[in-house]
């Protein structure tokens, strides 16, 4: 039986591309999350 074993690095292990787009949904989404949230507490509780 031969030894199928291969020593690859970090990127090609991966096998992926790093873009950043999720970090950007990430705030996109917190942030609207924090509006409306903000939305929410001022129609409930009129200061």
């Amino acid at each position: 039986m031969a030894d199928s074993h291969k020593d690859l690095s970090a990127q090609d292990a991966r096998q992926g591309v790093e873009t950043g787009t999720v970090r950007w949904v990430l705030r996109i989404s917190l942030a609207l999350a924090v509006l409306a949230g903000l939305i929410i507490y001022f129609s409930f509780f009129d200061l």
